[in-house]
């Protein structure tokens, strides 16, 4: 099953933005934690800030996940031989995503940090911004984990999924026991 969740990269281009790099499934689980963390962390702000007022628990929650995950918007397109998802990552480096190809689902996933600080005489500025990402979905067909590949340039990957070999059907015929 681990082999199966592990998705290879191909070779690219001399051109070709460098592989996306892909993790295993347990990396996945532990991303979804830090991100539920992360979300609750900044849930729990936000009601401090509020005053502690009881009954607005979930817009506290959904104003800490649209201020922590950043949606992903996909294109799968379907062929007879493979699947072709299109995700906009913008901002995103190769090292900053995690993809996981189990045969009928897809998980992708990311966090990207960034520092700025400026100094003007005696004053600093300094400000850290986190953005991250987390899609998992279903397949609409089994794919060949083994065999996908996945680019990365100017904020879109895309990730070609091979669709599985189906097993053929063969007719059998019954021989007389002696």
């Amino acid at each position: 099953m681990a082999a199966q969740a592990q998705a290879a990269i191909a070779a690219q281009p001399a051109k070709a933005p460098p592989p996306v790099k892909q993790t295993g499934t347990m990396d996945v689980f532990d991303r979804l934690q830090q991100s539920y963390d992360s979300i609750a962390r900044r849930a729990f702000d936000i009601f401090e800030r509020n005053g502690r007022w009881f009954g607005r628990e979930l817009d506290d929650w959904l104003r800490a996940e649209s201020e922590i995950l950043q949606p992903v918007h996909l294109d799968v397109a379907e062929t007879d031989e493979a699947l072709t998802v299109r995700a906009e990552v913008p901002g995103f480096a190769t090292n900053e995503l995690d993809i996981t190809v189990e045969p009928r689902r897809l998980t992708i996933a990311g966090k990207h940090e960034s520092k700025e600080e400026t100094t003007k005489g005696k004053t600093i500025y300094s400000e850290r911004t986190a953005k991250e990402i987390l899609r998992s979905f279903d397949l609409p067909a089994e794919v060949d984990g083994p065999k996908t590949t996945a680019t990365l340039k100017d904020g879109i990957l895309n990730i070609e999924l091979p669709k599985a070999a189906h097993a053929k059907t063969v007719r059998v015929e019954a021989k007389a026991a002696k």
